[in-house]
Protein backbone atom coordinates (compact mmCIF):
# COMPACT_ATOMS: atom_id res chain seq x y z
CA UNK A 1 0.00 0.00 0.00
CA UNK A 2 1.47 3.57 -1.17
CA UNK A 3 0.96 6.36 1.35
CA UNK A 4 -1.40 7.74 -1.07
CA UNK A 5 -3.64 5.14 -0.58
CA UNK A 6 -3.45 5.17 3.40
CA UNK A 7 -4.72 8.54 3.24
CA UNK A 8 -7.80 7.62 0.75
CA UNK A 9 -6.32 9.42 -2.19
CA UNK A 10 -5.19 7.50 -5.39
CA UNK A 11 -3.77 9.11 -7.70
CA UNK A 12 -2.57 8.45 -11.53
CA UNK A 13 1.02 8.30 -10.47
CA UNK A 14 0.27 4.98 -8.27
CA UNK A 15 -0.63 3.51 -11.77
CA UNK A 16 2.69 3.94 -13.42
CA UNK A 17 5.59 1.25 -11.92
CA UNK A 18 7.35 -1.51 -13.51
CA UNK A 19 4.66 -3.57 -14.75
CA UNK A 20 6.24 -5.59 -17.46
CA UNK A 21 2.37 -7.39 -18.46
CA UNK A 22 0.87 -4.02 -18.90
CA UNK A 23 -1.45 -2.59 -21.88
CA UNK A 24 -0.11 0.77 -21.74
CA UNK A 25 3.49 2.49 -21.65
CA UNK A 26 5.23 5.30 -20.51
CA UNK A 27 8.38 6.74 -21.99
CA UNK A 28 10.41 10.47 -21.67
CA UNK A 29 11.57 11.64 -24.66
CA UNK A 30 13.50 15.17 -24.01
CA UNK A 31 14.44 15.95 -26.82
CA UNK A 32 15.44 19.70 -27.33
CA UNK A 33 17.98 20.15 -29.89
CA UNK A 34 17.64 21.89 -32.73
CA UNK A 35 14.61 23.65 -31.66
CA UNK A 36 13.48 26.47 -34.21
CA UNK A 37 12.83 28.85 -31.00
CA UNK A 38 14.36 28.63 -27.64
CA UNK A 39 13.43 26.64 -25.17
CA UNK A 40 13.71 23.47 -22.27
CA UNK A 41 11.35 21.23 -23.78
CA UNK A 42 13.68 18.69 -22.58
CA UNK A 43 12.57 19.54 -18.73
CA UNK A 44 8.90 18.27 -20.17
CA UNK A 45 9.37 14.56 -19.03
CA UNK A 46 10.25 15.24 -15.50
CA UNK A 47 7.88 18.15 -14.95
CA UNK A 48 4.94 15.46 -16.05
CA UNK A 49 6.20 12.93 -13.96
CA UNK A 50 6.11 15.22 -11.20
CA UNK A 51 2.60 16.41 -11.37
CA UNK A 52 0.95 12.93 -11.55
CA UNK A 53 0.50 12.41 -7.97
CA UNK A 54 -2.36 15.52 -7.91
CA UNK A 55 -4.34 13.94 -10.08
CA UNK A 56 -6.97 11.56 -8.55
CA UNK A 57 -8.01 8.15 -10.60
CA UNK A 58 -11.79 9.24 -9.65
CA UNK A 59 -13.69 10.89 -12.67
CA UNK A 60 -16.78 12.35 -10.66
CA UNK A 61 -18.20 13.29 -14.25
CA UNK A 62 -18.42 10.12 -15.28
CA UNK A 63 -18.34 7.98 -11.92
CA UNK A 64 -15.24 5.90 -13.04
CA UNK A 65 -12.20 4.72 -11.76
CA UNK A 66 -8.79 4.26 -13.77
CA UNK A 67 -8.29 0.51 -12.42
CA UNK A 68 -5.18 -0.42 -15.32
CA UNK A 69 -1.53 -0.31 -15.22
CA UNK A 70 1.30 1.71 -16.82
CA UNK A 71 5.08 0.38 -17.49
CA UNK A 72 7.26 3.07 -17.12
CA UNK A 73 9.94 2.24 -19.71
CA UNK A 74 11.98 5.27 -18.15
CA UNK A 75 13.22 8.10 -19.64
CA UNK A 76 15.61 8.56 -22.70
CA UNK A 77 19.11 9.44 -22.65
CA UNK A 78 18.63 12.57 -25.38
CA UNK A 79 20.60 15.37 -23.40
CA UNK A 80 22.36 17.74 -26.22
CA UNK A 81 21.00 15.18 -28.92
CA UNK A 82 20.40 16.26 -32.10
CA UNK A 83 17.20 15.13 -34.23
CA UNK A 84 19.45 12.82 -36.83
CA UNK A 85 21.22 11.34 -33.72
CA UNK A 86 18.01 10.36 -31.13
CA UNK A 87 16.17 8.81 -34.67
CA UNK A 88 17.16 5.33 -33.50
CA UNK A 89 16.80 5.66 -29.76
CA UNK A 90 13.42 6.86 -30.30
CA UNK A 91 12.28 4.59 -32.91
CA UNK A 92 13.52 1.17 -30.99
CA UNK A 93 12.30 2.50 -27.64
CA UNK A 94 8.84 2.86 -29.39
CA UNK A 95 9.35 -0.42 -31.49
CA UNK A 96 10.46 -2.23 -28.01
CA UNK A 97 6.74 -1.73 -26.55
CA UNK A 98 5.13 -2.77 -29.54
CA UNK A 99 3.53 -5.53 -27.84
CA UNK A 100 1.57 -3.21 -26.09
CA UNK A 101 -2.17 -1.69 -26.93
CA UNK A 102 -1.05 1.75 -26.48
CA UNK A 103 2.78 3.69 -26.29
CA UNK A 104 2.69 7.43 -24.28
CA UNK A 105 5.69 9.24 -25.72
CA UNK A 106 6.38 12.50 -23.48
CA UNK A 107 9.05 15.20 -25.08
CA UNK A 108 10.35 17.06 -25.36
CA UNK A 109 10.11 18.94 -29.45
CA UNK A 110 8.20 17.60 -31.91
CA UNK A 111 11.40 16.28 -33.03
CA UNK A 112 10.41 13.16 -31.78
CA UNK A 113 7.45 12.67 -33.94
CA UNK A 114 9.82 10.72 -36.86
CA UNK A 115 11.16 8.31 -35.34
CA UNK A 116 7.97 7.55 -33.23
CA UNK A 117 5.66 6.88 -36.05
CA UNK A 118 8.50 4.80 -37.55
CA UNK A 119 8.70 2.85 -34.41
CA UNK A 120 4.80 2.04 -34.87
CA UNK A 121 6.10 0.94 -39.02
CA UNK A 122 5.63 3.04 -41.06
CA UNK A 123 4.37 1.11 -43.88
CA UNK A 124 1.66 0.22 -41.82
CA UNK A 125 0.62 3.89 -39.86
CA UNK A 126 -1.13 6.46 -40.10
CA UNK A 127 -0.64 10.33 -38.82
CA UNK A 128 -2.92 12.22 -37.12
CA UNK A 129 -1.40 15.44 -35.40
CA UNK A 130 -3.51 18.14 -33.44
CA UNK A 131 -1.09 21.11 -34.23
CA UNK A 132 -0.84 24.61 -34.93
CA UNK A 133 1.52 23.95 -37.40
CA UNK A 134 2.20 22.41 -40.75
CA UNK A 135 5.50 21.08 -39.60
CA UNK A 136 6.41 20.98 -43.19
CA UNK A 137 9.92 23.13 -43.85
CA UNK A 138 12.22 21.85 -46.03
CA UNK A 139 14.99 19.49 -44.78
CA UNK A 140 17.86 20.58 -46.39
CA UNK A 141 19.31 22.12 -43.71
CA UNK A 142 18.66 19.36 -40.64
CA UNK A 143 15.89 18.11 -39.25
CA UNK A 144 14.43 20.34 -36.43
CA UNK A 145 10.84 20.11 -34.88
CA UNK A 146 9.68 22.18 -37.43
CA UNK A 147 9.90 19.56 -40.05
CA UNK A 148 9.07 15.89 -39.11
CA UNK A 149 5.68 15.48 -41.27
CA UNK A 150 8.06 16.83 -44.50
CA UNK A 151 10.50 14.21 -43.10
CA UNK A 152 7.88 11.19 -42.36
CA UNK A 153 6.56 12.75 -46.43
CA UNK A 154 10.23 12.02 -47.54
CA UNK A 155 10.56 8.57 -45.82
CA UNK A 156 7.40 7.56 -47.52
CA UNK A 157 4.44 8.18 -45.48
CA UNK A 158 1.73 8.78 -48.19
CA UNK A 159 0.71 11.84 -47.34
CA UNK A 160 -3.20 10.26 -47.56
CA UNK A 161 -2.32 9.11 -44.72
CA UNK A 162 -1.53 12.18 -42.89
CA UNK A 163 -4.81 14.20 -40.77
CA UNK A 164 -3.64 17.95 -39.54
CA UNK A 165 -6.02 18.97 -36.89
CA UNK A 166 -6.08 22.66 -35.31
CA UNK A 167 -3.79 24.75 -37.36
CA UNK A 168 -3.73 28.32 -36.71
CA UNK A 169 -3.38 31.29 -39.34
CA UNK A 170 -0.73 33.22 -39.25
CA UNK A 171 1.60 30.84 -38.08
CA UNK A 172 2.39 29.18 -41.26
CA UNK A 173 3.16 29.92 -44.83
CA UNK A 174 1.37 29.57 -48.27
CA UNK A 175 4.01 27.34 -49.04
CA UNK A 176 3.54 24.97 -45.93
CA UNK A 177 -0.15 24.83 -47.28
CA UNK A 178 0.52 24.43 -50.49
CA UNK A 179 2.61 21.44 -50.00
CA UNK A 180 0.32 19.86 -47.65
CA UNK A 181 -2.34 20.15 -50.15
CA UNK A 182 -0.05 18.77 -53.48
CA UNK A 183 0.33 15.83 -50.65
CA UNK A 184 -2.88 14.75 -50.23
CA UNK A 185 -2.67 15.57 -46.40
CA UNK A 186 -6.58 16.02 -44.84
CA UNK A 187 -6.05 19.47 -43.13
CA UNK A 188 -8.40 21.00 -40.58
CA UNK A 189 -7.73 24.51 -38.90
CA UNK A 190 -8.62 25.51 -35.98
CA UNK A 191 -11.79 27.78 -37.01
CA UNK A 192 -12.88 24.54 -38.85
CA UNK A 193 -12.61 22.78 -35.43
CA UNK A 194 -14.57 25.60 -33.72
CA UNK A 195 -17.99 24.75 -34.58
CA UNK A 196 -18.41 21.09 -34.56
CA UNK A 197 -16.39 21.04 -32.19
CA UNK A 198 -12.92 19.56 -31.79
CA UNK A 199 -13.72 15.69 -30.20
CA UNK A 200 -15.74 15.60 -33.12
CA UNK A 201 -13.81 16.53 -35.95
CA UNK A 202 -11.11 14.42 -34.86
CA UNK A 203 -13.52 11.52 -34.44
CA UNK A 204 -13.60 12.48 -38.37
CA UNK A 205 -10.08 11.95 -39.34
CA UNK A 206 -9.54 8.96 -36.98
CA UNK A 207 -12.36 7.30 -39.18
CA UNK A 208 -10.62 8.40 -42.65
CA UNK A 209 -6.75 7.10 -41.38
CA UNK A 210 -8.81 3.78 -40.39
CA UNK A 211 -10.03 2.99 -43.24
CA UNK A 212 -6.79 3.09 -44.59
CA UNK A 213 -4.27 2.13 -42.26
CA UNK A 214 -3.13 -0.87 -39.67
CA UNK A 215 -2.53 0.86 -36.70
CA UNK A 216 -2.71 5.20 -35.88
CA UNK A 217 0.16 7.50 -34.30
CA UNK A 218 -1.46 10.88 -32.67
CA UNK A 219 1.26 13.98 -32.41
CA UNK A 220 -0.44 16.08 -29.72
CA UNK A 221 1.91 19.16 -30.18
CA UNK A 222 0.42 21.07 -27.29
CA UNK A 223 0.84 24.19 -28.71
CA UNK A 224 -2.67 23.85 -30.87
CA UNK A 225 -4.47 25.14 -27.18
CA UNK A 226 -4.72 28.68 -27.18
CA UNK A 227 -1.98 30.70 -26.20
CA UNK A 228 -4.10 32.34 -22.96
CA UNK A 229 -4.91 29.02 -21.63
CA UNK A 230 -1.67 27.09 -22.08
CA UNK A 231 1.80 29.34 -22.05
CA UNK A 232 4.04 26.66 -21.82
CA UNK A 233 4.96 26.29 -25.61
CA UNK A 234 6.76 29.13 -27.35
CA UNK A 235 4.67 27.74 -30.73
CA UNK A 236 1.25 28.63 -28.73
CA UNK A 237 -0.98 31.73 -30.45
CA UNK A 238 -3.95 33.39 -29.14
CA UNK A 239 -6.87 31.75 -31.12
CA UNK A 240 -5.81 28.53 -30.73
CA UNK A 241 -8.41 25.18 -29.64
CA UNK A 242 -9.59 25.63 -25.66
CA UNK A 243 -7.63 23.30 -23.16
CA UNK A 244 -11.87 21.59 -22.60
CA UNK A 245 -12.03 20.74 -26.17
CA UNK A 246 -8.45 19.60 -26.22
CA UNK A 247 -9.34 17.51 -23.15
CA UNK A 248 -12.31 15.99 -25.25
CA UNK A 249 -10.50 15.33 -28.37
CA UNK A 250 -8.01 13.21 -26.23
CA UNK A 251 -10.55 11.53 -24.59
CA UNK A 252 -11.49 10.20 -28.03
CA UNK A 253 -8.43 9.40 -29.31
CA UNK A 254 -7.43 7.56 -26.44
CA UNK A 255 -10.35 5.25 -26.96
CA UNK A 256 -9.79 4.23 -30.72
CA UNK A 257 -8.69 0.74 -30.92
CA UNK A 258 -6.31 1.67 -33.77
CA UNK A 259 -4.62 4.42 -31.73
CA UNK A 260 -1.35 2.60 -31.04
CA UNK A 261 1.32 5.25 -30.19
CA UNK A 262 0.39 8.90 -28.77
CA UNK A 263 3.36 11.83 -28.13
CA UNK A 264 3.10 15.08 -26.16
CA UNK A 265 5.38 17.68 -27.28
CA UNK A 266 6.80 20.68 -27.36
CA UNK A 267 5.56 21.36 -23.63
CA UNK A 268 8.30 23.60 -22.18
CA UNK A 269 8.24 23.79 -18.43
CA UNK A 270 10.65 27.16 -18.11
CA UNK A 271 7.45 29.03 -19.79
CA UNK A 272 5.41 28.10 -17.04
CA UNK A 273 2.87 30.48 -15.23
CA UNK A 274 2.63 29.12 -11.84
CA UNK A 275 2.31 25.57 -12.42
CA UNK A 276 -0.72 25.71 -15.23
CA UNK A 277 1.51 23.80 -18.20
CA UNK A 278 2.27 20.71 -15.84
CA UNK A 279 -1.11 20.54 -14.57
CA UNK A 280 -2.66 20.68 -18.43
CA UNK A 281 0.08 18.07 -19.58
CA UNK A 282 -1.17 15.90 -16.31
CA UNK A 283 -5.30 15.93 -17.30
CA UNK A 284 -4.24 15.64 -20.58
CA UNK A 285 -2.92 12.12 -19.88
CA UNK A 286 -5.83 11.34 -17.19
CA UNK A 287 -8.00 12.32 -20.07
CA UNK A 288 -5.68 9.36 -22.46
CA UNK A 289 -6.18 6.76 -19.96
CA UNK A 290 -9.76 7.28 -19.59
CA UNK A 291 -10.37 7.09 -23.25
CA UNK A 292 -7.79 4.05 -23.39
CA UNK A 293 -9.64 2.33 -20.46
CA UNK A 294 -13.37 2.02 -22.18
CA UNK A 295 -11.61 0.29 -25.37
Amino acid sequence: MTDSDALGWRSVADLIGNHPDADVALIGAGLNERSLTPGRCDLGPKAFRAVLPRFSTYDVETGETLDLRVHDAGDLALKAVTPDRAFDPVREAVAAQGGRALTVLVGGNNAITRPGVHGTGLERTGLLTLDAHFDLRDTDQGLTNGNPVQALLEDGLSGERISQVGLAPFANTRRAHDKAKAAGISVRTARACREPGLAVVVAQELERLSRLCEVIYVDFDIDVIDRGQWPASPGARPGGVSVQDFFDATRVIGAHPKVKAVDLTEYDPSLEIGDLGSLTAGRWFCELLAGFASR
